[in-house]
């Protein structure tokens, strides 16, 4: 491990769910100032994640949260649109890093050496801060276009493929293709390549089109 004294924790979330931006956060924490109870942000209740993500944000020496859109995640995919919003992040420090640990099996290039660690959301503080203030920020994103959209179910599911958020969009999204298109391009990052994949094929049974050999196809496409 490398020892350094700004040593940034990256982690991303948005990668599973159909809906919204995939977003990731940076920490550079205190090393003279201990946050109790950092953990991997799953594990944790949502009230908890919230006052950890107020005490990170206070003591942390450093930290940002960045996203990549919904347009960059058609264009360059989903695990690229995800390596960009944590290249984001680390770039938009106060405080630069002088090293960082990514989340995962993979880690994008920066201004400065970087070491990737599987399963890093339980095995440094760092990343655990950084996965907490990812997902609090995104599911408060997800709260906030439920609001505009609330027959999909956002603030319960957060965009995740639940059989409740599926029938929604079997009921209230791809039955008007167009409408997908003109309102809720920005919130769901599968509208453009669904709507491509069904018209190209001519399907009329919606039950297919959700099966999970489909929704593979359209993160890989």
């Amino acid at each position: 491990m490398y020892r350094r004294e700004f040593v940034a924790g990256v982690d991303e979330v948005g990668r599973g769910p159909l809906a919204g931006a995939v977003y990731a956060a940076a920490v550079v924490l205190d090393p003279f100032t201990a946050i109790d109870g950092l953990k991997d942000s799953k594990q944790l209740t949502e009230k908890k994640r919230e006052a950890l993500d107020v005490s990170i944000r206070t003591h942390a020496v450093s930290y940002c949260v960045a996203r990549a859109e919904v347009g960059e995640i058609d264009e360059i995919n989903i695990l690229q649109a995800s390596m960009l919003a944590m290249q984001r992040a680390v770039s938009g420090l106060k405080v630069p890093a002088e090293f960082v640990i990514v989340d995962g099996n993979r880690s994008p290039g920066f201004a400065c050496p970087s070491e990737w660690l599987v399963k890093g959301d339980a095995k440094s503080d760092v990343v655990k801060a950084a996965s907490i203030i990812a997902k609090v920020a995104r599911d408060r994103e997800m709260v906030r276009l439920d609001e505009l959209y609330p027959e999909y179910g956002l603030a319960q599911h957060k965009g995740y493929p639940t059989p409740v958020h599926l029938e929604a969009l079997k009921t209230h999204g791809l039955a008007d293709p167009q409408n997908v298109i003109c309102t809720l391009s920005r919130s769901y990052s599968i509208s453009r390549r669904a709507v491509c994949w069904i018209s190209e094929r001519s399907v009329t049974s919606l039950d297919a089109i959700f099966s999970r050999k489909s929704l593979c196809r359209w993160f890989l496409r």
